[in-house]
């Protein structure tokens, strides 16, 4: 996963029931950018543009999203930077720094909605097992 990563982007009303590897798309019109993930899995990547998920910048030629992006839910668990069209791979987090960073997730949304992350629509799906992470490494592994 080291290799650089040149990605098209593509401003749509609507985001594609079928996503084309290597493109983001982006609807405004909805405040979401998806895009299939950068480890070649297919699983499909929604970042929510709004102030407590992602910030898009669009640069007139290029697109930047912020924060990393954390795949911490798939059996890949990549974690990446998308940086003016070119995905750059981040440190894997562990199981503990994925579980604050969720922390922090749900706090600064309970802030900025002003309601518990339940009533926010947020996932409250629990860290993986430790045995779960190693099925998890093992897959990823073999790839």
């Amino acid at each position: 996963m080291n290799a650089a990563i040149v990605l098209k982007h593509e401003f749509v009303d609507f985001i594609p029931d079928e996503l084309e590897q290597g493109t983001i798309y982006i609807s405004i019109r909805f405040a979401t950018a998806s895009h299939l993930c950068l480890c070649g899995c297919g699983n499909k990547v929604v970042t929510p543009i709004r102030p407590t998920d992602w910030t898009l910048i669009f640069d007139g030629k290029t697109v930047s999203l912020h924060p990393s992006i954390g795949n911490w839910r798939f059996p890949c668990r990549s974690h990446y930077w998308i940086r003016n069209n070119h995905a750059k791979w981040a440190p894997k987090w562990t199981l503990g720094k994925i579980s604050r960073g969720r922390r922090m997730d749900a706090s600064a949304k309970r802030k900025y909605f002003g309601r518990d992350e339940d009533d926010a629509g947020q996932d409250t799906e629990s860290v993986p097992t430790k045995e779960e992470a190693r099925d998890i490494g093992s897959k990823c592994r073999k790839r």
